[in-house]
């Protein structure tokens, strides 16, 4: 095991790829992060008067220094928030889990968003695109962000090269403070690998800082991410204080599941992701296709029950589509005693993701009407 890229015989997870069977309790120990544990839920329920189902499920299961940001906040420091996306395509519904939960964060703690869209990174790291073509992959996946809801008086997008001016001195202070080696430890790198991805973490690290920037004064700051961003973050606490800036807080979600069963979702593979420009006829092709916990036959299925621990559509129910924890326990007892078939439960499933996906496309179209007046362009 790599104890820093969180890689091991099993499972791979780096910032850019993730494979095999994920062991998120593993990645605590080895990346040395902290388990979101009952004390910690029991504070934020009595700060927002709920949980999120992301918390109650353990979706958001891990994180770094999220108790002190509370403690801030119950100063009257409100934190910032900052979280991003890189545009190599049109967006799917596993980016959008630590969206939503920002959304929920920022309804609750009434805290300002700031978005990096790090055209930048996907043009070092992918051979095959080019500037323009990451950009308006920008442009579109912001519509994602806007569309979710969030406060537009409190919503700031960055694309990276057009907010260039604000984050490269920041991204310079960040990386005369890295050196190689720990940059090759942390993400593997070997000497193939081009000088502007070797950087590309400084840029990352810069938006972490904006809010202290931008307000002149220290603003606790928490990102809400995936796992797998974890490394390029580990780096940036490690530098903050010896440039004069708070180290960022974590909150870590566990990653969407492929609806082959097989790990991750990914956008690389079309036909196991659902897309939010998906069509509803793409939906129903998609996950009537999905990986179940079935039997081969119903009659069977009836007989000994199936399985929705390993079942793709239950677990796209758990991770995003149902918030009601009683109708995802309902349908887990009624697939293990054999009294709901495969086809029904796909039925439901397909019901809710288009519905979804109907109202975000229109909160999509609201989006390019506003779009202009969050982002940040110097």
């Amino acid at each position: 095991m790599d104890e820093k890229t969180g890689t091991n015989e099993g499972y791979v997870l780096t910032p850019w790829v993730a494979s095999g069977n994920i062991d998120y309790d593993d990645l605590i120990v080895r990346f040395g992060t902290s388990r979101i544990d009952q004390g910690l839920l029991n504070r934020i329920e009595d700060l927002t008067g709920e949980l999120h189902f992301m918390l109650r499920r353990e979706i958001f299961y891990s994180h770094r220094d999220f108790n002190w940001i509370l403690d801030e906040y119950e100063k009257g420091n409100h934190f910032a928030m900052y979280t991003g996306r890189g545009p190599s395509g049109h967006t799917h519904v596993g980016h959008l889990m630590p969206w939503i939960f920002a959304k929920w964060l920022q309804d609750k703690f009434d805290v300002e968003l700031y978005f990096q869209l790090t055209d930048d990174e996907k043009y070092l790291f992918n051979f095959d695109m080019d500037q323009e073509t990451t950009h308006s992959y920008a442009l579109e996946n912001a519509l994602d962000v806007i569309a979710l809801g969030f406060d537009p008086k409190k919503t700031h997008i960055m694309i990276d090269t057009d907010y260039i001016k604000t984050l490269y001195p920041i991204a310079l202070r960040v990386a005369k403070r890295l050196n190689f080696s720990n940059v090759k430890a942390v993400f593997g790198f070997d000497n193939s690998v081009n000088i502007g991805s070797i950087f590309y973490t400084s840029i990352q690290s810069a938006p972490c800082f904006v809010p202290t920037e931008l307000k002149g004064r220290d603003v606790p700051v928490v990102i809400p991410c995936g796992i797998d961003q974890d490394p390029h973050f580990r780096l940036t606490r490690d530098v903050a204080s010896k440039i004069g800036y708070c180290k960022p807080a974590l909150l870590h979600n566990k990653l969407a599941p492929s609806l082959d069963g097989t790990g991750k979702m990914s956008a690389s593979i079309p036909k196991t992701t659902i897309f939010t420009t998906d069509e509803p006829s793409d939906v129903k092709s998609k996950l009537s296709d999905a990986f179940t916990g079935g039997c081969i036959s119903a009659k069977e299925q009836r007989e000994k029950g199936g399985n929705p621990d390993i079942c793709a559509i239950q677990n796209y129910r758990y991770y995003l589509f149902e918030e009601d924890d009683e109708v995802v326990a309902d349908i887990s007892m009624r697939c293990r005693q054999g009294e709901i078939l495969c086809g029904e439960c796909k039925s439901l499933l397909i019901h809710k993701v288009n519905t979804f996906l109907e109202r975000h496309k229109k909160g999509r179209e609201k989006a390019k009407d506003i779009i202009d007046g969050l982002l940040l362009i110097d």
